[in-house]
């Protein structure tokens, strides 16, 4: 077992491409060290990609709170944000259980910013988070209060995107 050092908050956030896969490669390079990881999916209720991958590397613990997205505010639910609070009650107990070094909430920021979740509901996140936990957030527009916190922020820049010319998703690329 690996010796606990101390643990930073990042929040990768922008209109870039790359801020879910930030996370998850900090995931698994952690992995690789015998740190084990907790990953909160917000939003998220397709069959990604990753999902596949991280459930055979037994230090990851990967978890989607989104059943059927919604990609414009006006499409929200209760169920969405009912899911939402699931998906950040589960993110805190895994937090505090002693179990994982790293806590991802990805997409949390868009989560708020769409109104599933407020910052104050948030917020006790921060301060509850044990000091070897780097907990880490990702999604566009994160919040004032989040950045505050950071002790890392990347923000990613979209110079060039093929989703201007109407490409869709692509499987194994996007999702």
């Amino acid at each position: 077992m690996m010796e606990k050092q101390k643990g930073y908050v990042h929040v990768y956030t922008g209109d870039g491409k790359g801020k879910t896969t930030a996370a998850l490669g900090v995931a698994i390079r952690a992995a690789g060290h015998g740190m084990k990881t907790y990953i909160a999916q917000f939003m998220k209720g397709m069959p990604y990609g990753e999902l596949t991958t991280l459930a055979r590397i037994p230090q990851i613990t990967i978890q989607q709170y989104g059943g059927d997205c919604c990609i414009r505010k006006e499409e929200v639910t209760q169920s969405h944000i009912d899911q939402a609070k699931e998906g950040l009650r589960q993110a805190q107990a895994a937090m505090l259980s002693g179990d994982y070094d790293i806590v991802v909430l990805d997409e949390i920021n868009v989560a708020v910013w769409f109104g599933l979740l407020s910052v104050s509901e948030v917020m006790p996140l921060f301060a509850l988070r044990p000091a070897h936990l780097e907990l880490i957030l990702t999604g566009r527009r994160a919040p004032r209060e989040f950045l505050d916190q950071a002790d890392l922020i990347t923000e990613a820049k979209s110079i060039r995107h093929y989703y201007d010319k109407g490409i869709q998703a692509r499987k194994g690329i996007e999702y």
